[in-house]
């Protein structure tokens, strides 16, 4: 396969992540699938780890993988002094910019989880409920007897741990794809696209 063909497989497989990651911060506003003040929304889910780093900033190297394929190698953007070996190594610059966005990611996720998420807790000095993070240091993840101080909203433990637990493999799985690409970007700009062009002759430039 063409270093260009594979780049456009690259690119395809980075946009349905994009589009889960954004789906999946968007979903973290609403804890437990309930409508709550902002005050009362988990910190880490305002630092848009999906919504940004592995959405908007993601859909940049997607678009720019998907055209890799149909770069002209005798010249690119009007200018024929760019070729597709030009454009190979500039993809790269973007893989860069993914692997950052999808990293930042991964640790806004991690952290998140690791935390726990802002609840409803029992207040003993005043019998009433107030909002905070009943777990430290990711205890509740070994010793679910521990859930029950969140009393409410119902079900935003699994909410919590569900989504920031797919942001966080899907922020890993866009990592690894913009790492072979810029693997696959340094190959295709040091010997070339394997697919003939320019008259058919080879890759070269």
């Amino acid at each position: 396969m063409c270093s260009g063909g594979f780049a456009k497989c690259l690119g395809i497989c980075l946009i349905p992540l994009a589009i889960v990651c954004v789906l999946c911060n968007i979903l973290l506003f609403f804890p437990g699938g309930k409508t709550v003040d902002t005050e009362h929304i988990t910190d880490q889910v305002f630092y848009l780890g999906g919504l940004l780093g592995s959405g908007v900033l993601m859909i940049f190297p997607a678009l720019v993988f998907l055209g890799l394929k149909n770069n002209d190698c005798c010249g690119c953007c009007g200018n024929e002094s760019c070729g597709r070996r030009f454009a190979m190594l500039s993809s790269i610059l973007f893989a860069a910019v993914g692997v950052l966005g999808a990293g930042y990611n991964v640790i806004i996720s991690a952290v998140a989880i690791n935390h726990g998420p802002k609840c409803q807790i029992a207040n003993t000095t005043t019998n009433a409920t107030d909002w905070g993070y009943p777990f430290e240091n990711g205890d509740y993840l070994k010793e679910d007897n521990l859930w029950e101080k969140c009393l409410g909203p119902k079900d935003v433990i699994h909410w919590h741990l569900s989504l920031f637990s797919v942001l966080l493999v899907m922020g890993l799985i866009q990592v690894a794809l913009c790492a072979v690409q810029v693997v696959n970007g340094l190959l295709g700009a040091l010997c070339g696209d394997c697919c003939g062009c320019c008259g058919g002759s080879d890759g070269a430039v």
